[in-house]
């Protein structure tokens, strides 16, 4: 959530920061109408105990009429009283509950517009001539079932549509995968994290996952549990509710997970192949730094990204995520989208988003620097959603007989091996 108090000082930058989101401007006036209240409330309530409690000294040492008025007074008081404090709960409940549908303030050099008008940063990488090479490149799903890598057809009828096997060496591929990308993390500086891929409530609801996006999140009624669509939630939620001290920061982690995913606004998108699947696994990483080292953090992770798909041997372009499709928790986000041959376009593998103090305030996660004690920023950023990976390599590394050359960082994960054969005809 934003700071209440910016909210009070500031409230054109806020209804900006709606507008630029395509979300309701509104939002902010009712927000400032309630917090009124909610403060009026509150300063009617402690004068209101204060009266009370004078009264009761007075009461102590007064007598005859004088002692029934105070009587009559103090029951009075008592009532209103109680109404003040049922005035100023409700006032607050009410805040609470619109400062926690207000998404987090755009960064004002962050483009404005929706899915189509983000702006690309940069471009590495070149795009085979697959023509040149006197070949049609095939799909991700006929290479993987050349391989014997990717099974969808008994996915479905295990699990339903959107579900695959891995097998084969598409299995030791996914593993290959996420054993360099704990690797490079690791060796950056993260801590290796195996998340659990059930939170309660406030761990889902404090990173932001239950606003816009919980129409793709899974919920398990009977528990009151939720599956993760990303370990982004169990490393924000690891510190709830704590108080870290300076010294300790930047602290990030490198979480491996399973993701589960509905899907709910993508009918009809993606229904070939392990794309767009609901359930997948993926390598995050996510950082705990002082607000004022956000922007630079997310450089970083933004940095460690393109170092891991350029070991990847992938062409790939990094943009600029346009204002409104941006997260709730989101102030500012960097995608970076590998070429596909088969599409003909860029798709997202990686992205990485700075959530500057939006996510500690919500989760009541704070900073500890010397007596002072305020929240800190939190940054996620994907460092291998394994089976859009698995798409990449596959199609921009295919030979022409089905075969595909595996990228020398994944090599000593794979016994050494340098191209996957095909198994199948």
């Amino acid at each position: 959530m934003i700071d209440l108090r910016l909210l009070r000082e500031d409230p054109d930058r806020v209804r900006a920061s709606q507008r630029a989101r395509g979300e309701d401007v509104a939002l902010v006036d009712s927000l400032l109408s309630a917090d009124e209240r909610r403060r009026s409330s509150g300063v009617r309530f402690d004068e209101l105990r204060a009266e009370q409690k004078g009264l009761g000294k007075l009461i102590g040492r007064a007598t005859g009429d004088e002692k029934a008025e105070l009587l009559k007074r103090a029951e009075q008081l008592k009532t209103d009283v109680k109404a003040a404090d049922t005035e100023r709960d409700a006032a607050d409940a009410e805040t609470q509950e619109l400062l926690q549908r207000l998404g987090n303030l755009v960064h004002p050099d962050v483009p404005v517009g929706g899915e189509e008008d983000f702006v690309t940063l940069e471009t590495h990488g070149t795009h085979r001539d697959f023509a040149a090479e006197g070949f049609e490149p095939r799909d991700h799903l006929e290479l993987g079932q050349l391989l014997g890598a990717i099974d969808v057809e008994r996915g479905a009828k295990v699990s339903g549509s959107r579900f695959y096997f891995l097998t084969g060496v598409g299995a030791l591929l996914e593993l290959a995968l996420v054993n360099a990308a704990i690797a490079q993390a690791t060796a950056a500086g993260f801590t290796p994290m195996l998340t659990p891929a059930l939170v309660r409530p406030q761990s889902m609801a404090g990173t932001g996952f239950l606003g816009q996006a919980a129409q793709d999140v899974y919920h398990l009624d009977k528990d009151d549990l939720y599956l993760v669509g990303t370990s982004e939630v169990p490393l924000a939620a690891y510190h709830m509710d704590e108080i870290l001290d300076a010294e300790r920061l930047p602290l990030r982690y490198a979480g491996f997970s399973p993701c589960f995913r509905r899907e709910a606004g993508s009918h009809g998108k993606d229904t070939r192949g392990i794309f767009r699947v609901h359930q997948f696994d993926k390598v995050e990483m996510f950082s705990y730094v002082l607000p004022e080292d956000s922007q630079a953090e997310h450089q970083r992770l933004l940095e460690w990204e393109k170092q891991w798909l350029t070991s990847l041997e992938l062409p790939f372009r990094v943009i600029d995520v346009a204002s409104a499709d941006l997260g709730s928790s989101a102030a500012r986000k960097y995608d970076c989208e590998a070429w596909i041959p088969t599409q003909g376009k860029y798709r997202e593998l990686t992205s990485t988003s700075d959530c500057t103090e939006f996510q500690s305030r919500r989760l009541s996660i704070r900073v500890r620097e010397g007596k002072k004690v305020r929240p800190l920023a939190t940054l996620n950023g994907t460092l291998c959603a394994v089976p859009r990976t698995i798409v990449a390599i596959l199609e921009n590394h295919q030979q022409a007989d089905g075969s595909v050359r595996v990228p020398e960082v994944l090599r000593p994960y794979l016994g050494g091996r340098e191209v996957l054969e095909p198994v199948a005809k």
